[in-house]
């Protein structure tokens, strides 16, 4: 079974490196042709972002596994009662309820690729220490911050919500260099302690965030790199993927996993509509923004109720 996990998280790390890979040649390759049509970015930023949803929808089969009927029926009125609210927030406080996201957002990823690494560091027996915070703080503010405060920032942030643009005022250039240096740093600092894969994540990140544009950036962090590792770590937990890890098919405990979280896709998308149609939207102009809006309300329940699971892999030793 070990083995089955182990071979999956290598598997996932290396397509995730590769995702992030192309999305900087293909930034690279558009750049230098002239331009990269920003409905060319918000086309790719939706394919991303869909693709990474399902991965918060199984909160509740591992984090609370026993309860049943009523109660559970009560927990998911609970969690959802938690997202409409935070929608709520977000729509009628943009700039706050951004930078309070943004925040949230790079703790949560940072935390989760930190716990990533321990997954396979615990099954692969590696006890030695390694700066985890660290880590964690550059891997997840590397890929929400720099790309919103970087010279192409305003464009992307005009074709959201034009009222983001100014999110963080004049200061954009001085976290921008203080995110730089603080990344760079860390890479350093993983060099000199040879931790060789977290030396190549972050570089990876790095150079995601600087040369993509905003919404590709973030769009394919979250939808071929977070969500794709976080779904890996949830079949360690889902009992009908473990029983496929104890077959030998690391794909198809992967599967279940992807899987388990559709119906909440079909359900998010729709409901993204749903809410657009309420507040009057264009769909070709407004679409992308509402549902930027509902990923980031469902990012606050998911993020407490992933803490327990983070927690236990930061924690645990190597078998």
């Amino acid at each position: 079974m070990q083995q089955s996990e182990l071979r999956l998280l290598h598997s996932l790390r290396t397509i995730s490196r590769y995702s992030i890979l192309f999305g900087i040649i293909v930034s690279i390759a558009l750049t230098n042709l002239g331009s990269f049509p920003i409905e060319a970015q918000v086309v790719l930023a939706l394919i991303a972002l869909t693709i990474g949803i399902p991965h918060g929808a199984v909160d509740h089969l591992i984090t609370v596994p026993k309860l049943t009927g009523l109660k559970m029926l009560l927990f998911l009125a609970g969690y959802l009662a938690v997202v409409a609210l935070a929608v709520l927030f977000i729509l009628n406080q943009n700039t706050l309820g951004f930078q309070i996201v943004v925040v949230m957002s790079a703790v949560h990823f940072g935390i989760g690729d930190a716990a990533f690494v321990s997954e396979i560091d615990r099954r692969e027996e590696n006890k030695k220490s390694w700066p985890k915070l660290v880590f964690a703080f550059a891997s997840g503010f590397t890929p929400v911050v720099i790309p919103l405060v970087n010279s192409q920032s305003a464009q992307a942030l005009n074709r959201v919500k034009p009222s983001l643009v100014d999110w963080v005022g004049d200061l954009g250039p001085t976290f921008f260099a203080i995110m730089v240096s603080l990344s760079v740093a860390s890479v350093l600092l993983m060099l000199v302690l040879k931790r060789w894969q977290e030396v190549i994540d972050l570089t990876l990140l790095i150079s995601l965030a600087l040369v993509a544009p905003p919404l590709v950036a973030f769009a394919f962090y979250f939808g071929l790199w977070h969500a794709l590792r976080h779904t890996g770590r949830l079949t360690l937990e889902l009992d009908s993927a473990k029983l496929k890890h104890q077959e030998g098919k690391p794909r198809q405990a992967l599967t279940k996993a992807f899987l388990a979280g559709v119906p909440a896709l079909v359900i998010t998308l729709v409901g993204t509509l749903a809410l657009g149609l309420s507040q009057g939207f264009v769909f070709t102009q407004d679409y992308l923004w509402y549902l930027l809006v509902i990923i980031w309300a469902l990012t606050v329940p998911h993020m407490a109720l992933t803490a327990r699971l983070d927690a236990k892999a930061l924690s645990q030793p190597a078998s």
